[in-house]
């Protein structure tokens, strides 16, 4: 039988805070590529969004802050649901990631999938968001949805402390609306 041999009281708790930390970080994603994923695909849907929709540049450079959505996936048949991940971005800078998440009831068939960006056009707006442990679009929120390549309405920019622009679209669904979705912050 061996001898007993008591462990020192600093030895204990530091092999279990280094076991707790250790689980926790595999949970949360440090270490993964999740993070510079998300940031290639933003870029390339700012990219895209700034090359297709020109005035939104200038909109970019008013706003506080930038939420970039560069894919939602959304299907359902009765039920439906989506999901996306994103950055959002103060000058151009990634400083917190997000995820939308959906759930539907009622009558809808199909899939669909979009990017969508939100433009904080103030600070309050931009702190409110990033304050809440889960944030959704109020119901009654100006769409900015300019024809191909036209300008952007100036009562929308003028008058919305968010604006929501959805574009990129494809799919059964008819129409995208960013009513029901729930942004909740994340560590890919």
């Amino acid at each position: 039988m061996a001898p007993y041999l008591p462990a020192r009281p600093g030895r204990r708790a530091f092999l279990a805070f280094a076991a707790a930390a250790a689980t926790g970080a595999c949970a949360n994603g440090v270490g993964s590529s999740g993070a510079a994923k998300i940031d290639a695909r933003v870029d390339a849907t700012r990219d895209f969004l700034f090359s297709r929709y020109p005035d939104t540049r200038q909109l970019a450079r008013q706003a506080a802050g930038i939420l970039w959505m560069p894919l939602i996936t959304e299907a359902g048949l009765w039920v439906g649901g989506g999901y996306g991940r994103g950055a959002l971005r103060i000058n151009d800078v990634t400083v917190d990631y997000y995820s939308a998440t959906r759930a539907t009831i009622g009558f809808q068939i199909g899939a669909q999938q979009y990017a969508h960006a939100l433009f904080f056009m103030t600070e309050t707006s931009l702190g409110e968001f990033r304050a809440s442990d889960g944030w959704a679009l109020a119901a009654d929120a100006r769409y900015a949805i300019p024809s191909e390549g036209g300008s952007i309405g100036r009562s929308t920019t003028e008058s919305s402390p968010v604006i929501p622009f959805v574009f990129g679209q494809s799919g059964l669904i008819a129409g995208a609306t960013l009513a029901g979705i729930k942004y909740t912050r994340i560590i890919p």
